[in-house]
């Protein structure tokens, strides 16, 4: 079986002029410079591509990157997605000033992977260990303070065949991209393509793209469905591409002109999308000695934000615009004012809590420091009170199968152990206190429930109803045997109960109700206990009069009217009438015409006639 041939992008980092493009086009045969004025200028300004295929057989895609500072938010836009670099120090120059830029904007990416080439070795070939020894203690400290170095010089083609070889062996140890099954494109370019319309590019790095996949452009001006009519990397066409990759993508459903860099292809509803979020520091100068306006580079977006420091290594920032960015992703700050690079950072939490209260800063700043890098599902779950897996999962956290120590599954959520116990005992505490206050009123709403408990979701109290054993009826809730319990108004409802069994229709009237302190709520809490049946508000029987009216009503001849069913039950109207409407509702009578009613027989219809109504 042939094996699919790996796919692999890296970005060249390096100062300006120190034969990045002239590298990547000996290596590909490809001129990576777009631009009429970068040819002119003989300068590399926006981000260039190029690609060519290994002696493995891996298709590697090249991104070259501006090396002057003026355009070092285009070095960013090239370098945010790239998992891997070239990082490019001229022999005869050695390290300068834009060299140490790419170092730091590297170092608050996190990127580890990669290899030192030292270019123009043809002009100073004595200079070579010497310049390598000071590249690599000038990235002392970055993922690439241990990367393999290679000596080439383009124009002639010495050491490109070592560098194919060294690239090849950085890119085989490199770890794997992470395995997730949505998609987040950061677009670095966007054009019209004639007789294919819009065209986007980025570099896949995590999730899968296919031919025909329906997905979101987020961007400065909102989200817009959009769908994809074909792929291209490496000029060729493929119905499906997965990480590492550089992509072309034809969409359908958006001009070009609404299309910018920084903005984003997205899974639909599977990235949070947030303006507020919690760092910690990973390089560059402390948080309070940054400015409080400045700019935050992460993927190929360079968005306004305004920082507010917690301590030296954490601070919250809030950005212009939502981003779809979960726990984990590295940025870049950057001073608002110039290229000059403040240093990196990484993102703790996407929705964190507010900061209201006196103090709330410095308990955050505490928090945030015990966190780990990657986050604390436990720790979560017990802040927000509720969460779904599902929710931790879309936020970036590391969520297992089974919950952390000190969670419970509830249904379909994670909850806090001791806060679902807390939360057990004050639903029990207010069930009680309710009844104890109230003993023939209704039981506690749901509504009151969650209020009272504080649920942080108000679909958690049918397990708590479950987990206590509280009984439900009617949407309120008693302790088992209180929805039973009468109270003071026993002893008026057994009188009740004592002269409808004499005479189970002649309900009694008003006056005798109020001589024996039963009222309206005291007959509520009678028919929840089963112990009587109210017709409406002014009639009462017990509740084995509906089937005791049944077997009289079925002797009479068919159909009859009010007159004969209160004279063969032997009552009044005043209880005839409510009786008769409740046997209707059962299905047990039904209306002939305006006069006459008819029992409804085992098998025969219950449908309401309108013709002879």
């Amino acid at each position: 079986m042939s094996r699919t041939p790996a796919r692999r992008v890296v970005a060249t980092a390096g100062h300006v002029d120190h034969g990045k493009t002239t590298l990547i086009n000996a290596l590909t045969g490809m001129q990576p410079d777009r631009w009429a004025e970068e040819h002119r200028r003989g300068l590399t300004i926006d981000l260039g591509f190029a690609w060519t295929t290994l002696a493995d057989d891996t298709h590697l895609s090249f991104v070259d990157v501006p090396g002057h500072q003026r355009f070092l938010a285009n070095t960013l836009a090239g370098l945010g997605p790239a998992p891997v670099v070239c990082f490019v120090v001229a022999a005869d120059e050695g390290w300068q000033a834009q060299s140490a830029d790419h170092r730091d904007a590297i170092a608050a990416l996190g990127i580890t992977g990669g290899v030192l080439v030292i270019t123009r070795t043809d002009r100073a070939p004595d200079r070579v260990d010497a310049v390598v020894a000071q590249a690599r203690a000038e990235l002392a400290g970055t993922g690439l303070a241990q990367a393999p170095a290679v000596a080439v010089c383009a124009p002639t083609g010495a050491g490109l065949a070592a560098l194919r070889r060294t690239l090849t062996a950085v890119l085989a140890q490199a770890p794997p991209p992470p395995a997730v099954d949505r998609l987040r494109l950061w677009v670095d370019r966007a054009f019209t393509l004639a007789g294919a319309g819009t065209v986007v590019t980025g570099t896949l790095a995590a999730g899968e793209l296919g031919h025909g996949d329906e997905v979101v452009l987020h961007g400065a001006r909102g989200a817009h469905p959009v769908a994809v009519r074909s792929l291209h990397s490496c000029g060729q066409p493929h119905r499906r591409l997965g990480p590492v990759s550089r992509v072309g993508v034809n969409l359908r459903g958006v001009d070009a002109a609404q299309v910018h860099r920084g903005d984003a292809l997205l899974t639909a509803a599977a990235w949070p999308l947030t303006e507020i979020l919690d760092v910690r520091r990973t390089s560059g100068v402390p948080h309070p000695s940054a400015p409080q306006h400045l700019m935050v580079h992460v993927g190929t977006a360079a968005v306004p934000a305004r920082l507010r420091p917690l301590d030296d290594d954490h601070a919250r920032i809030t950005l212009a615009r939502p981003l779809p960015l979960i726990v984990g992703d590295p940025l870049v700050l950057r001073h608002p004012g110039s290229p000059r690079l403040l240093g990196g950072a990484r993102v703790l939490d996407v929705e964190p809590p507010p900061l209201r209260r006196r103090g709330a800063a410095r308990q955050r700043a505490a928090t945030l420091a015990a966190l780990p890098p990657d986050g604390d599902v436990a720790a979560e779950v017990i802040r927000r009170g509720a969460v779904t897996p599902a929710h931790l999962r879309r936020l970036g956290l590391p969520v297992g199968a089974a919950p952390p120590a000190g969670v419970h599954a509830v249904r379909r959520w994670w909850v806090g152990a001791a806060d679902y116990r807390r939360w057990c005992a004050m639903l029990v505490d207010a069930v009680e206190h309710r009844h104890q206050r109230d003993p023939v009123g209704a039981g506690l709403s749901r509504g009151a429930a969650v209020d009272v408990v504080g649920l942080p979701e108000p679909g958690l109290l049918d397990a708590l109803i479950t987990d206590t054993g509280l009984v439900q009826r009617d949407g309120r809730l008693w302790a088992p045997g209180h929805e039973r319990d009468l109270g003071a108004a026993a002893a008026g409802i057994t009188a009740v109960q004592a002269r409808l069994a004499g005479a189970p229709f002649a309900a009694p009237e008003a006056p005798e109700l109020a001589a024996l302190h039963v009222g309206p709520r005291e007959l509520a809490a009678a028919e929840r206990a089963g112990r009587l049946l109210r017709l409406d508000d002014a009639v009462v029987v017990l509740p084995t009069a509906p089937a005791l009216a049944m077997r009289t009503l079925s002797r009479l001849e068919q159909p009859f009217t009010v007159s004969a069913a209160r004279r063969a039950l032997n009552t009044t109207r005043r209880v005839a009438l409510p009786l008769l409407a409740h046997l209707d509702a059962r299905g047990w009578t039904r209306r002939v015409d305006a006069t006459h009613r008819e029992v409804v027989r085992p098998g025969s219809s219950t449908r309401h006639d309108p013709v002879r109504a």
